[in-house]
């Protein structure tokens, strides 16, 4: 019986199999799809990081230990690939003679290299000048600018309590990773230098023992031993597990070195910062991937329900005819398998096709085994949901009604939403706000990861704010479109007379009688259409704040940084406005300064033309805008912005007197001197992400007696600013450093900008797209269908076609203006919610978001068309000849 059943509802009824599959199709290729671009992001994550760490662990060598045992522990250590010693010397000191000049500079580092060193860790010394030859010596750039030497040149290095020795320099180089190979192992984050040393001098490892042998037997303190591995890494995909692994083995061999040394775990400081992006990541599948799905598969649902008056007839004559309950049910168990079966055959394909000419690859960079995992899920979710969508109403009505109800409630209207809908909508909208407000307070993180700890910890509460948003505007859409059809019956009617003529009451009475109905198609239409409006939103304004944030990094377009023992001064941006493309140039001073015993980063500026060079956003201020804050900091010559943090942690009120110490360049000390509060500051072009300061350049120049500049940012156009950069490099020489705000967008880790936001939202508004369309179209035109026993009806009592093609249109245009309009509302609500629930991934937060009005255009576009022509082909179809409709509904 199932079979025939089957081969009959094939033949008879494809169209609405095919329309039932649609959503199934959309909620699998998105599930899919998008589960295994997320684990392929996370995978990349975990990869790219442990690419560019160039030494995966740095073991410090106790006082008193032997470096030779530590060095045979480290390579013994299973995992290790490669282990090598480096010695590590403090200089009083180097100096140069060049052109009848010597030059000297303050204390520095020596390092002992051993011969195979930048052929095992590449990324930690790059070329500039000169040979790396086996037995050369290497200055760090920075120093050969400040000793004014270059490949040939004779350098002494100064040793305390020894006489100086002589080397001959052999190449310049680049030290990428200065900051990790420099910091101190084992101290915690807040006692970690703020900056590499200025000297170095790389020497080879026999050379360097010849040298700091003598003075490690006087100065044993002046001389340290670290070992540097690169480990094997068979890392699990998702950076939370690697990250773990790899603090368990450096723990492990830290407690098997019992005392002698310390482990720097670079690696696993890396992938600390990793698996916060993973989690972020998963936050953004949860809230862009989740409600997709589930519009999908409510589309599935309300496909399924527009056909609910004729199952119920073909039920009632069944039951006549002797059909128990369990054969009903796997009569619909066997419909819902069969259109389930099509959605996941059709959306594994779309999604495949997607991955295929999106990404390169059907898995979406995935591996075999995720993609696979993610498929299978996808599709026991769309066949689950396909069948419940069959069995369950058919369980309903197995359970509570007798073949007569049945007969008699085909074709009953059922009450409308009366006053629980709206209530419930309320309810969930205000609860849903509250949560919101709740979760996005001050100090919010949805996503934790304290440092060290072994795992992150994601506020999932915030994740119900916007759910109860969903639902309370999906159940006022619902109460809305049944008023509407029902109580405004006048005004129906009086829109439908241009189209329907006599027939606008009857049209009017046929809305008002399936306003359940309709309100299920409207409904469908508002969430898809606000669903891909909210998703388009959420990811313009990321794509746009990702290079708000590159270019806050960066400071500008272009950066020019100059090494700070050259004591540059403004005028030197003169000779960068005259290179082809620089459009404006901003000097930057880069100082230090105590607030109490707090060492903070301290930058002078010019206010009055600070903005002519780089973009300063509102956002990037309290109390007040960017352009009044920096008013108050022009007015007043000897004020200073501070952080809140300062602001809380003294007491501050706008006007009170600071004095802060600045190195005086005339003596070397430190100095106070006063300033007055005028302004917090939160984010600043170059400056760090914790405390800072910005005052006047010139007041600062005045009391500390240099008016040396650290950066000069540029303004060239984003576009420009790569091939400006470049003119800058060639007129400037290597004792400048050019970066523009390009290199920094594709280099920087900040939140998701490890995940490629951009795959995301072509997954994610393609999906958008085919739910509209899905939505507008198929749900218009199977209700349409179904309902034709009304038109045939209208037929026979001498309707014409143009008042018949009028009835479509006015359904038509009720399902989407009504689904437009109440789109518009839910998008105008939720978007603005998810960008402040979602404030962790923005660095720094927009100040609004932005609103793609190209992509929104063509998904009004998409909607029209595809309600069009549902509403023609329902049209054709009650067109035809009005008595087999009849007799077979008799049937």
């Amino acid at each position: 019986m199932i079979c025939a059943w089957l081969a009959g509802t094939l033949r008879r009824r494809r169209g609405r199999i095919v329309l039932a599959s649609t959503g199934i199709a959309v909620a699998v290729a998105l599930l899919a799809a998008l589960g295994s671009f997320v684990a392929s992001a996370q995978a990349s994550m975990t990869s790219r990081v442990s690419r560019d760490v160039p030494v995966d662990w740095q073991v410090k060598v106790r006082s008193g230990a032997n470096p030779a045992s530590a060095h045979r522990a480290t390579a013994a250590e299973p995992g290790t690939k490669q282990a090598l010693l480096v010695g590590f010397g403090t200089s009083k000191g180097f100096t140069a003679t060049s052109s009848g000049n010597t030059s000297t500079t303050g204390a520095g580092v020596v390092l002992g290299l051993p011969g195979s060193y930048v052929r095992t860790f590449p990324g930690e010394v790059r070329l500039l000048a000169g040979s790396m030859r086996p037995g050369s010596v290497l200055l760090a750039q920075q120093t050969a600018a400040n000793l004014h030497a270059q490949p040939g040149s004779l350098v002494r290095i100064g040793r305390s309590g020894l006489p100086s020795a002589r080397v001959r320099v052999g190449g310049v180089v680049e030290l990428p990773a200065a900051d990790v190979l420099f910091h101190t192992i084992g101290a915690p984050p807040s006692a970690q230098p703020t900056a590499p040393p200025d000297n170095v001098m790389l020497l080879p490892a026999d050379l360097f023992h010849r040298l700091f042998a003598p003075l490690a037997k006087r100065r044993p303190d002046l001389v340290s031993w670290q070992v540097h591995a690169s480990r094997i890494r068979p890392l699990a995909n998702d950076p939370a597990t690697a990250y773990t692994q790899s603090t368990q083995a450096a723990h492990h061999f830290e407690a098997k070195l019992a005392g002698a040394g310390i482990v720097g775990d670079d690696l696993g400081d890396a992938l600390a910062a990793a698996r916060e992006d993973a989690a972020y990541a998963q936050v953004l599948f949860l809230f862009l991937g989740v409600p997709g799905v589930a519009v999908a598969l409510l589309l599935t649902v309300s496909v399924a329900a527009a056909g609910g008056e004729r199952r119920r007839r073909e039920q009632a004559l069944l039951r006549t005819r002797g059909a128990s309950s369990l054969g009903l049910l796997s009569l619909a168990a066997a419909e819902g398998l069969v259109s389930g079966g099509l959605g996941v055959i059709a959306g594994l394909g779309a999604a495949a096709l997607l991955g295929r000419f999106s990404f390169g690859s059907v898995g979406y960079g995935a591996t075999p085994a995720q993609a696979i995992a993610w498929a299978g899920a996808a599709t026991v979710v769309g066949l689950a949901t396909a069948v419940s969508a069959s069995v369950l109403p058919c369980l309903r009505a197995a359970r509570t009604e007798t073949v007569a109800s049945m007969e008699a409630a085909v074709g009953r209207r059922r009450p409308g939403a009366g006053w629980v809908l709206p209530l419930a909508a309320g309810l969930c909208v205000a609860v849903g706000a509250l949560v919101v407000r709740l979760s996005s307070g001050n100090n919010y993180q949805l996503v934790l990861a304290p440092e060290g700890a072994p795992a992150i910890s994601v506020n999932y509460w915030a994740f119900i704010g916007p759910a109860l948003l969903w639902v309370g505007g999906g159940l006022g859409v619902w109460a809305l479109t049944v008023t509407v059809l029902t109580k405004g019956r006048r005004l129906v009617g009086a829109a439908a007379r241009p189209v329907t003529g006599p027939l606008a009451g009857t049209a009017a009475a046929v809305l008002a009688r399936q306003a359940g109905v309709i309100a299920r198609g409207t409904l469908a239409v508002a969430l898809a259409l606000s669903f891909a409006a909210t998703t388009a939103v959420l990811t313009t304004t990321y794509a746009r704040q990702a290079l708000v944030d590159a270019q806050l990094t960066n400071g500008a377009d272009v950066a020019v940084t100059k090494p700070s023992s050259s004591r540059t001064g403004p005028s030197f941006a003169h000779r960068i406005a005259s290179v082809p493309g620089v459009q404006a140039v901003e000097p930057l001073q880069h100082r230090f300064a105590y607030v109490g015993s707090d060492l903070q980063d301290f930058y002078g500026v010019r206010p009055a033309t600070l903005r002519r060079a780089t973009t300063l956003q509102d956002s990037y201020f309290q109390g007040g805008t960017a352009r009044s804050v920096l008013a108050a900091l022009t007015t007043h010559r000897d004020g200073v912005l501070v952080s809140a943090e300062t602001v809380n942690d003294y007491q501050l009120h706008v006007g009170d007197a600071i004095r802060l110490r600045l190195q005086d360049a005339r003596t070397g000390r430190y100095r106070t001197v006063p300033f007055h509060y005028v302004g917090i500051v939160a984010e600043f072009p170059t400056a760090p992400r914790d405390s800072f300061l910005v005052a006047n350049a010139d007041y600062v120049a005045a009391k500390t007696g240099s008016n040396a500049v650290g950066t000069f940012l540029v303004r060239a156009g984003r576009s420009a600013a790569p091939a400006v950069a470049s003119r800058l490099r060639h007129t400037l020489g290597p004792t400048a450093h050019v970066v523009d705000v390009q290199h920094v967008h594709t280099t920087i880790g900040s939140t998701l900008t490890s995940v490629d936001i951009s795959g995301l939202a072509r997954i994610e508004l393609a999906a958008a797209v085919a739910l509209v369309v899905s939505a507008a179209g198929a749900v218009l035109a199977l209700g349409l269908v179904e309902r034709r026993r009304t038109a045939a009806v209208a037929a026979v009592l001498g309707a014409r076609r143009r008042q018949l093609r009028g009835l479509v249109a006015v359904e038509a245009a009720a399902v989407l203006g009504i689904g437009v309009i109440t789109a518009t509302g839910l998008s105008f609500v939720i978007a603005p919610v998810l960008v402040t629930v979602l404030n962790g991934v923005f660095d720094p937060p927009p100040e609004h978001a932005f609103v793609p009005g190209g992509y929104l255009a063509l998904l009004l576009t998409a909607a029209v068309v595809a309600t069009g022509v549902a509403a023609l082909a329902a049209a054709t179809a009650i067109q035809r000849d009005p008595l087999p409709v009849l007799r077979e509904e008799q049937q």
